[in-house]
């Protein structure tokens, strides 16, 4: 069962979804499996190919919230069962436990790592190991003996993002109209009733705005503030280098941030920098080309050659060849004030989000959107809802890896 394209826009749909990211096809087949017929709009001309391509493409239950634990597992639970879930194979998550290894140098950081394990150990997560420096280089050898302990669990590791989003909306069986922008929404007596669009106009009982980085300037056209944020994000593909374990796990120096995973012969290399300003929704997303030298100059503080050696001569080699061997993709996070996702009824009658998931919505999302289905179904109180979006935003619990 491949995904239904439709090549025209329906005049009705009863629940149409805006984004077919991995977030909208994720509300998608909720929705269908729940016994609503879901119609998806994407303003590109393919599904999955903006901020879902961009994706780093891994998937972990090692997490700093209990809450966020959760969520993740009910995704992984469907993961692991996708093909049988949504009831078709040619698309899916290609899941690859090849684990998450977080390295420290800092005394500091190694008894939070210890704290961490103890309270996902609570949780019921019993199969993260803390590996004292030693034990780190005998099941690494690739790490630097500057690291004093790791954390890692093995059940944790990469999938493919596109993959993923493009079985949801398989599964979910809606129609799927590319190429059509959402301009507008139609309303009557205060009620989102439908959506115009760059095709013409279309009525729906509700409408869910899953557009990613998109969702904020949605959003405004219904007369909402949405409370996110876009960041740009970046990582490095260095296709074929040899030097590369390739069934390494995800490493993360946890002091910096910095990571990288195997891909394409070579890795992907990865760094939240901080330092970097919100910026307007873009499609498609600049890229800064010193942003591969930050990572690859093992000279630079945040150098991936710094928990892990190879990449030090490798990082020199790639330099000298001045930029011929790799290249830098771009997406955004779409960001909340405390880092956690924007899910269920709007102050607009009719209109419901399914978005700000900073940096999580491929691990989140398949799981979390099952509960904007539960509120647009009235099986749950939007008062009870912890994602609810008009909610009073703490500090961020958390980081965005």
């Amino acid at each position: 069962m491949g995904i239904t394209y439709a090549s025209d826009l329906p005049p009705a749909a009863e629940l149409l979804v805006i984004g077919g990211g991995v977030v909208g096809a994720a509300t998608a087949f909720h929705a269908a499996g729940a016994g609503l017929s879901p119609v998806v709009v994407e303003r590109r001309d393919s599904p999955a190919s903006l901020t879902t391509a961009a994706a780093a493409g891994g998937f972990r239950l090692q997490l700093e919230t209990e809450e966020a634990y959760r969520l993740v597992r009910g995704s992984v639970e469907l993961f692991a069962s996708f093909a049988e879930a949504t009831g078709q194979d040619e698309h899916g998550p290609d899941l690859r436990p090849q684990g998450y290894l977080w390295l420290t140098t800092e005394e500091r950081m190694a008894a939070e790592q210890r704290r961490l394990a103890e309270a996902q150990r609570t949780w019921g997560l019993d199969d993260v190991e803390v590996l004292e420096e030693d034990e780190v280089r005998r099941r690494f050898p690739f790490v630097a003996p500057e690291a004093v302990q790791a954390r890692f669990r093995a059940a944790d590791g990469l999938l493919d993002p596109v993959g993923l989003a493009l079985g949801l909306l398989a599964g979910s069986g809606a129609p799927v109209v590319t190429g059509c922008e959402v301009t507008g929404f139609l309303f009557s007596g205060g009620r989102v009733v439908g959506v115009r669009t760059s095709r013409g106009e279309v009525a729906s009982d509700a409408v869910v705005i899953a557009a990613g980085p998109l969702s904020g300037p949605l959003a405004a056209r219904a007369g909402m503030d949405l409370p996110v944020f876009t960041v740009r994000r970046q990582r490095v593909v260095v296709p074929d280098v040899p030097e590369v374990p390739p069934e390494a796990p995800m490493t993360i120096d946890e002091d910096t941030g910095a990571h990288w995973r195997p891909a394409a012969g070579g890795a992907s290399l990865m760094f939240a920098d901080p330092g970097e300003p919100p910026g307007p929704p873009s499609d498609p997303v600049p890229v800064d080309e010193g942003f591969a030298r930050r990572l690859l100059d093992p000279r630079s503080p945040v150098s991936v050659a710094r928990v892990a050696p190879f990449w030090g001569p490798v990082g020199e080699r790639l330099l000298a060849g001045g930029g011929r061997g790799w290249s830098v993709r771009a997406g955004q996070y779409t960001m909340t004030p405390d880092h956690r996702p924007l899910i269920g009824r709007t102050g607009v009658e009719g209109l419901f989000v399914n978005t700000g998931y900073s940096g999580r919505g491929v691990m989140l999302g398949p799981s979390a959107s099952r509960l904007l289905v539960d509120e647009l179904l009235g099986k749950a109180e939007g008062a009870t809802n912890p994602f609810r979006p008009d909610r009073s935003f703490a500090e961020p619990e958390g980081g965005v890896l």
